[in-house]
């Protein structure tokens, strides 16, 4: 199966592939999220709660050959949810990262977030896990002096991933999380949105990107 589809992951936690139980990835998320580890999520890494999942290609996933791609497309033409890919972009790995990223954005249509090692995969994990616990505070809407809060600062793994986008430097990474919120609608934005906070040259490079 491509995944649980009945599985209902409680805010502010994580279900693990069981095939990650031990590693660096998920020694850095203990304590952090509530983790628990399944079997049978198929060509899921990690679900978080509100329909999202990780799929985590590693180093040597990328080095190994093609199964990664082939999990990919499994997964894009068979599920519904939301998939967020983290790629570990080393200096291994990196010749193959542009093939990677043409698959990944540009045929499936899905978020590709590269990091540099399994700690900062970890870190995004947590990031959105955070995402989705104020997208739930939000959608409730029960308090409205909440809704009046400042947002929390972005965590400094997020910021990194924006960064590595042509043209986004700090403060542009900080301006496109105050107005999208997450890095899925920033994915998801149109080229007239993004100019909107970027300007027209920057808005084409993170659009192409």
């Amino acid at each position: 199966p491509v995944t649980a589809g009945s599985i209902v992951v409680p805010y502010g936690h994580v279900i693990g592939n069981e095939k990650w139980r031990g590693s660096e990835v998920a020694q850095r998320l203990q304590g952090k999220v509530r983790l628990i580890f399944e079997d049978g999520l198929g060509l899921v890494d990690f679900h978080l709660s509100n329909r999202t999942c990780i799929l985590l290609i590693s180093e040597a996933d990328l080095v190994a050959g093609d199964e990664f791609k082939r999990r990919l497309v499994r997964f894009r033409n068979a599920s519904s949810l939301r998939g967020i890919v983290i790629v570990e972009k080393t200096q291994i790995s990196d010749q193959y990262y542009s093939g990677v990223q043409k698959l990944v954005v540009l045929e499936l249509g899905m978020v590709l977030l590269p990091v540099a090692n399994q700690g900062e995969a970890s870190q995004l994990i947590v990031q959105l896990v955070s995402f989705c616990v104020r997208e739930q505070s939000r959608d409730r809407g029960a308090n409205p002096f909440l809704r009046r809060q400042r947002a929390p600062p972005a965590e400094p793994a997020l910021l990194q991933a924006l960064q590595r986008i042509p043209g986004v430097g700090k403060t542009k990474a900080l301006l496109l999380l105050q107005r999208f919120g997450s890095v899925h609608r920033l994915c998801n934005a149109s080229v007239t949105e993004l100019e909107q906070v970027v300007g027209q040259t920057v808005a084409q490079q993170i659009y192409t990107f």
